[in-house]
């Protein structure tokens, strides 16, 4: 039995061209789904969330994940604009796309949304903290708007991730320096990171009928970095 059934479903991405969205493209094509990939960023237009769902039509599963290069500064450095711009990019559309996509599935009685997020949000690190909080509002988000929609027969869950191989975060540049091979085997328990495919493959179960227990669930793939 396959337990990861998306055959025919259309499912949105949202930016699609960065992050794990060459991954979830893939990996949600060759499951069977009516794929749209929306390569745009969310955080600069305040109507572009809105516009992004309209233009997709009906949407089955939103796949939210919201992305940008993470600020490094020390914690006494950050100022508003990078604070703002942070939270601009990687919160700010997520209520605005559930305000979008939340008629029509409610309409049609069932639907599902996965946030791509980070376990940032989960575990601190030095020079992070503005990243950190924005990932860190994300999950927090989840578990209470899932709540809301979850008795609509809409589930919405978040992949709270880090060490997973996408081009955002751990591209081939990298990858290739050996300070961060060494910085994998010691802290994270797997000793490599997630494969991209591995990743996409488990958002792909939250996304289907399989995974219709989940509630404003945060759930960590990072090789062990967060148990």
């Amino acid at each position: 039995m396959n337990l990861i059934d998306l055959q025919g479903r259309r499912v949105l991405i949202t930016q699609c061209a960065d992050f794990m969205g060459p991954a979830l493209l893939r990996v949600f094509t060759e499951l069977g789904a009516v794929v749209i990939g929306d390569r745009r960023a969310l955080g600069d237009d305040a109507g572009m969330a809105q516009r992004v769902v309209e233009e997709a039509g009906a949407i089955d599963v939103l796949i939210a994940q919201p992305a940008l290069p993470a600020p490094t500064s020390a914690v006494a450095d950050v100022g508003d604009d990078e604070w703002r711009r942070t939270f601009a990019h990687l919160v700010d559309p997520l209520p605005r796309l559930l305000r979008a996509v939340l008629p029509q599935m409610r309409a049609r009685g069932r639907g599902r949304i996965v946030v791509m997020g980070s376990a940032a949000g989960l575990r601190g690190m030095k020079r992070s903290s503005t990243y950190s909080a924005a990932r860190g509002a994300q999950l927090a988000w989840v578990r209470a708007a899932g709540l809301e929609i979850a008795r609509d027969n809409i589930q919405l869950n978040a992949i709270a991730q880090n060490f997973v191989d996408n081009p955002t975060y751990f591209g081939a540049e990298v990858q290739a320096n050996p300070a961060f091979q060494e910085r994998l085997r010691r802290e994270v328990p797997l000793g490599r990171l997630v494969s991209g495919d591995e990743d996409a493959l488990f958002a792909a179960y939250l996304a289907s009928d399989a995974a219709a227990c989940f509630v404003g669930q945060v759930f960590p793939v990072c090789g062990g970095w967060v148990a």
